[in-house]
């Protein structure tokens, strides 16, 4: 099992709403709605270029912004992290049968490990941070670092996100994807199951998406 983070297991993203916001406001502008969406999934490098581009100061510099980001983000995160609706029961069903599960996020190391905190360190055998690949979502090496460190094949596992660029790299890396959308609509997708919440999803659910029998 391949889980994203950021509004796919926590109710994240509206901590990143305050912080990209605040940020925009300290740069004398407003970062418009259509950019935001933009942002969702992506590495923190890009954000930062789409909230530059948005603000219309492409001259500034990404690193600085991204140090003020995480800064703040990590104070909100602190502030305490909600579950998505039904994240928690599925992670628990998971983990109490034993398959091979990892956290798969575009998020930087720091950031994870305060979300740790909420999420549980022994949720997860392995962790794939986007400051720890050398390309991050919607490239394929997020989802197929995090099989190789399980050492499953990447076709017997299953991928939960909520954006197109997480959902775009999981179906590059050739995982079954489960989409669960949360801020962004997504469309329908061949190969792409999606559910608007993962509140009643369940193992019988992931083995039918990998076409195995339950049980």
């Amino acid at each position: 099992m391949l889980f994203d983070m950021d509004g796919t297991l926590v109710d994240s993203e509206k901590l990143w709403d305050v912080a990209l916001q605040e940020l925009a406001a300290v740069y004398g502008g407003t970062l418009s709605d259509t950019a935001r969406r933009a942002m969702i999934g992506t590495s923190m490098a890009a954000s930062m270029r789409i909230l530059h581009d948005d603000l219309g100061q492409p001259e500034r510099d990404p690193q600085a912004s991204a140090d003020w980001i995480n800064t703040r983000i990590l104070e909100l995160f602190r502030s305490g992290l909600r579950w998505r609706p039904g994240a928690l029961a599925l992670l628990r069903a998971v983990r109490a049968a034993g398959i091979p599960t990892a956290l798969v996020t575009s998020s930087g190391r720091p950031l994870v490990e305060v979300a740790l905190g909420t999420l549980g360190r022994d949720s997860f055998d392995a962790v794939v941070c986007g400051d720890e690949v050398d390309a991050a979502k919607p490239h394929p090496e997020p989802y197929l670092t995090a099989a190789r460190l399980l050492g499953v094949p990447i076709a017997r596992c299953v991928a939960i996100e909520d954006s197109p660029t997480g959902v775009a790299s999981a179906l590059a890396a050739g995982a079954a994807v489960l989409a669960v959308p949360a801020e962004v609509p997504l469309p329908p997708t061949e190969g792409v199951h999606q559910l608007e919440s993962l509140t009643g999803a369940d193992l019988e659910l992931l083995a039918a998406l990998l076409g195995e029998p339950s049980g």
